[in-house]
Parts: structure tokens; sequence; C-alpha cells
């Protein structure tokens, strides 16, 4: 195999027929970036149709080729007919790299395209590198319980696929470039479809766990005494229009719901203000910060980790001191209004 036979990078653009989902847009805006580095295209395949407005934004990512592809097997996802999609893709163009979102869907059938093109798949990598010296793309990630973070190549075998979780990296529109479009048809036998939907209800979302787009989020960790102090947590966030998160031991006690775990094994957030209260500042917790706008960090222990990675640190009990920002905020509210 001679890497350079292979070229441009795909991005797989995950949608409903009528949203695209944001983890590919996300995609798109950093593959760009390593486009820039590497010289190859920028590709976006799409099964099915999609709305032209919600083609616009793959284009304003600086896609410079949309991939069609229809067939029969694709009315609702299927793993058995996604990989084999992909399979077939893969071999008669020969991309160089293969991103798909790291959702339940993407990281399904990723990792078993990826087997059957005897190539090797990265799973939730945090960030993405080109090696101008290899050629390879460097997938970093926290390993060993987040103590550490691995680099991973895939130095001699192409494609390179890797699944990233959704919220890594940000849709940033480059803006457009002139694009070819590649129409393929690529079906799939019905009767081979393993599994089939019989029904479908739509999640009843509690909007308070959606933290994902929060632009203030206060979060707790393990120095929480337990449930019964949630309630002035979850006071502060409501002042300040913001909303509860958590870090994994958290979760691990049943004080909090898994929906609102952040880092690697959670949620990647961005908000504008990130209040951590008892939080150690674990490597696999702080992956899925580093995007914060400002960081407030709150910790009893002066030499916690948490603390190399905020803007403000303040000394002292958790408790203490989130009554503090309640009284001043309160004291603020009442000031206002008079």
């Amino acid at each position: 195999m001679k890497k350079t036979d292979y070229r441009d990078m795909w991005v797989y653009i995950e949608h409903d027929g009528k949203k695209i989902h944001p983890v590919s847009l996300e995609l798109c805006s950093e593959a760009r970036k390593l486009c820039e580095a590497s010289g190859d295209a920028l590709a976006a395949v799409i099964v099915n149709d999609l709305p032209q407005e919600e083609l616009d934004k793959v284009l304003e990512a600086g896609v410079e080729k949309l991939i069609f592809v229809s067939g029969e097997g694709y009315e609702t996802f299927s793993v058995d007919a996604y990989t084999h999609l992909f399979t077939e893709l893969c071999k008669k163009y020969m991309p160089s790299a293969v991103f798909v979102g790291g959702t339940i869907a993407g990281r399904d059938f990723a990792p078993r395209f990826a087997c059957r093109l005897l190539t090797g798949c990265t799973s939730d990598a945090t960030q993405l590198i080109y090696n101008e010296k290899t050629g390879d793309i460097e997938f970093v990630e926290p390993a060993v319980g987040g103590k550490m973070m691995a680099v991973i190549t895939v130095p001699e075998l192409r494609p390179q696929v890797g699944t990233i979780r959704p919220g890594t990296f940000k849709y940033q529109p480059s803006g457009r470039r002139e694009h070819e479009i590649i129409r393929e048809r690529i079906g799939f036998p019905v009767d081979q479809i393993r599994t089939k939907v019989l029904s479908f209800t739509a999640e009843d979302l509690d909007d308070s766990l959606n933290i994902a787009d929060a632009e203030v989020i206060v979060c707790v960790g393990s120095g929480i005494k337990g449930a019964d102090a949630l309630p002035r947590y979850r006071k502060l966030a409501s002042l300040l229009n913001g909303k509860v998160g958590c870090t994994r031991p958290v979760f691990d006690r049943g004080i909090l719901p898994f929906k609102l775990v952040i880092g690697q094994s959670g949620v990647v957030v961005k908000p504008k203000l990130y209040l951590a209260f008892g939080v150690s500042g674990a490597v696999n917790h702080v992956t899925g910060i580093t995007d914060s706008d400002k960081v407030v960090a709150v910790n009893k222990d002066p030499d916690a980790a948490i603390f190399h990675y905020c803007d403000y640190g303040i000394v002292g009990d958790m408790d203490e001191i989130c009554d503090l920002m309640i009284g001043h905020l309160e004291a603020k509210k009442t000031e206002d209004a008079s």
C-alpha cells in the first residue's frame, strides 16, 4: 500500500433529512484546517437529500467536494447498509482520512467499515494534528483514566478513520470554495438488513439536562458533600441564567444524572463562564472545558490541579463561597430593582 495513492479527507454528514447534526459541521471546520496543511481536498459524504439551506452550511465550511449517495436500504439508519456504503465508497475513491461524528450511529458503523478496509479507527479524539513529516494524522486523546494524553496514528494503512465526540470542535465557516458534485448509487438489499425499526417516539427532553450549549455552567465536583448540598448550586446557576453540570465521580455517587457529566466520558462544553466547585482538575474532565471563555475554580486544596486551568482561582470551602456568590448576586438584583 502506498499512502500517497490516497487523497482527500472525508466528513460524513449525519442528518435526519431536515437538519444536519452539529458534530458534522464541527468536523468540516476542523478537517478544513487539516486539509490546508496536507494539501488534500475536503469532501462531504451525504446519504440521501438535504434542504439547500443545510447544504449551504456545509459549503460555508470550505468543502470542495459533495459526494451524494442514494440507493435502497437508507430509508432509516442501518449499521449494515452504512457499513457497506462506506466500504464500497472508500474502495472506489481511496480517501486519506474519513471523519465520523461520535454519535450512537457513528460509533456503531465507523469501526465496522474500517475493519472491512483492514485499517484502524480511533475514537473520541480531542485534538487532530497533521504531521507534515509523516503525512499522518495524530489523534490525541486522554488515556489511563485521564492520567495521560495518548497520540494515536495509523502510520501504514489508509484511510485513517476516526470518530469525534460532538462539541469537541467549533463550527467556524471559512467561506465557500469552488466545489465538485459527485453522485453515487450504492444500494444495500433491504432483506439483508438485520435490524428493523418497529416504532419511533421522540425523547421527552428535560432542558435542564441539555448543557452542551449553555452559556453559563456551575459544575460540582467530588468535593460536594452530597445531594443535600445541590440546591445552593442550582440557585447560583439560576441567578446566572445558567445550568448545573458535574464531574464523573458525582454521577458515580448517584448525585446527578449522567447527561450532566462534563469531560471525556460525558459532554464537551463551551460556555462563556464556567464555575468549578470542588473539581480536582483531572485531565479527563478538563478536556471537556478547554474552549470555555472564562473558568473560575473554587477548591479548598491550594494545590488542586484545576488551578492550572482556570482564569480565576479561589481557595476556600465550596459551599461557603457559593453562598457568598448567591448573596452578592441577590443584593445586586435588589439594588438594580430599586
